[in-house]
């Protein structure tokens, strides 16, 4: 790919790998979480609900970033991704403060994170070649 990236593409990649690496955390963290009560009815749970919206909205931030500093061309490589929601959900946690809808996490980490994952792969190889 030629790339139009040139100076920001090595932070764009590292970016990238960040994102890549917080997608596997938090799926490995939600591998017992299996409703949203899980997340409300402990203490535990509620830490898990906590840490998993500190990395939602990361990866939104990111996804910000990433369509800023490419001027909003790379995102449209992968059109099956949402990404206005991938990027809104990060002012939905960042601006909710206490009004986080556990129900609207917990389908983000059950549907959106695989996709989400290979998406991310698919710009960390484009990047790379």
């Amino acid at each position: 790919m030629e790339s139009v990236f040139c100076e920001n593409e090595e932070r764009i990649i590292s970016v990238l790998k960040q994102v890549e690496e917080s997608i596997l955390l938090l799926l490995e963290w939600e591998k017992d979480i299996y409703s949203v009560d899980d997340y409300l009815l402990s203490h535990e749970g509620v830490k898990n609900l906590a840490a998993t919206c500190m990395l939602v909205e990361a990866i939104g931030e990111a996804y910000k970033k990433i369509d800023k500093e490419t001027n909003s061309t790379l995102l449209k490589l992968y059109p099956s991704i949402p990404w206005k929601a991938v990027k809104g959900i990060r002012d939905h946690i960042a601006h909710g403060y206490f009004e986080i809808d556990a129900d609207i996490i917990y389908t983000t980490v059950k549907e959106d994170l695989l996709p989400l994952l290979q998406a991310t792969r698919f710009f960390i190889e484009k990047l790379s070649k």
